[in-house]
């Protein structure tokens, strides 16, 4: 009988309107900032015309779901361990699957290759491309320099790979500081798949790298990220003056980007504080009864979860020094201003957010009570 009953409602659990309410729930969704849009990107993986186990189909259904406005596919130009299976002598082809996948979405797909090589340089993605075939050569330096030739956005993957780095230290070259002098090099991850390095956020705020936070998806997202329990792929935030490939690339290249990984935020502080300050919010704000007690209701309109240490003069009445406002939702404070005033100022440090080794932004909130 239970079993009868479950094929009976599988049309309701997967009716449209679920499926819909599904999506919209694991959305990646972050507001825009003054002047631009945030646009959230997901810049490196890989299908079965390189070492995924995906077709590029899959890899556009699950940007989808995921609410992305742009992904890359950047399939391995060297490795082809399936070449016996799936022969393809055009290394365009996976794109082209991917873009004719869904003609009406309005899911932008961009055309990329990973040079992929010892160290050094290691790996690195080329992206914007017009004819990824030329990057093939035997000369390292000469990929980068074609890639440049087809005005191309650059960055070094992983270069914390234990692969490659058997202490997890990313470590500039020789080759890097002259890819990067010549202007072969723009960007650097500092977040890949499941992974995170302290030392590249130090290099790119040093040579002023953009950077990168990509899944590098070979399998299912929501397998290798556990989706299906609250966690995320970790994606580039792009600000960009409007909705398209030319737009994205001119963000790159500005280095307006900040990187979402782990629930965490890193990002320079001139383009992840106006982000916090976009996200969080007063929805209201006065004293309880005849109190010098001042409630305020802080939303969160971002789907961080911000974890906030009071650096302010006043203490709370509800909870600790460090507060945690949920994705998505409104929090209250209750705030001891002493006595009533027209006018609190808040100051917090997001601890949730990163803007170099071991520093974290300090945001400020006015809340004017009712």
């Amino acid at each position: 009988m239970k079993r009868f009953l479950s094929i009976l409602l599988l049309p309701m659990l997967f009716a449209p309107a679920a499926i819909a309410q599904h999506i919209e729930e694991r959305s990646i969704d972050f507001p825009d900032v003054p002047n631009y849009l945030t646009l959230v990107c997901d810049l490196h993986m890989h299908t079965v015309f390189s070492d995924g186990s995906v077709w590029p189909d899959i890899r556009v259904q699950e940007a989808q779901r995921d609410g992305l406005d742009a992904i890359a596919i950047t399939e391995h130009l060297e490795y082809q361990p399936h070449s016996h299976d799936i022969p393809h002598p055009d290394r365009n082809r996976s794109y082209e699957i991917a873009q004719a996948t869904s003609p009406d979405s309005p899911l932008i797909v961009i055309n990329g290759s990973e040079i992929t090589r010892s160290m050094p340089p290691g790996h690195a993605n080329a992206i914007f491309l017009a004819d990824t075939n030329p990057l093939l050569t035997d000369d390292p330096i000469a990929s980068y320099r074609e890639a440049n030739r087809q005005d191309a956005f650059v960055f070094w993957n992983h270069p914390h790979w234990t692969s490659q780095r058997k202490d997890g230290v990313s470590t500039l070259t020789d080759m890097h500081r002259m890819l990067i002098s010549e202007g072969l090099l723009h960007g650097i991850e500092i977040a890949n798949e499941m992974t995170y390095s302290d030392e590249a956020l130090a290099i790119a705020l040093e040579h002023d790298l953009t950077m990168l936070g990509t899944s590098d998806i070979h399998g299912l997202v929501d397998w290798q990220f556990d989706v299906p329990r609250g966690g995320h792929r970790p994606v580039t935030l792009v600000f960009a003056e409007e909705r398209s490939a030319e737009s994205i690339k001119a963000g790159l290249r500005a280095r307006r980007t900040v990187v979402w990984f782990d629930h965490t935020l890193i990002g320079r502080e001139e383009h992840l504080l106006p982000l916090i300050e976009a996200s969080v919010s007063v929805a209201n704000a006065q004293y309880l009864g005849d109190t010098s007690v001042l409630e305020v209701i802080l939303h969160n309109d971002s789907d961080a979860t911000f974890l906030l240490k009071n650096r302010s003069d006043m203490t709370f009445h509800d909870a600790a020094s460090v507060i945690e406002l949920p994705p998505h939702a409104d929090t209250r404070l209750e705030v001891k201003t002493l006595e009533r005033m027209a006018s609190v100022t808040l100051a917090f440090e997001v601890l949730s957010a990163v803007t170099a080794p071991g520093v974290h932004p300090t945001l400020t909130i006015q809340a004017n009570p009712n």
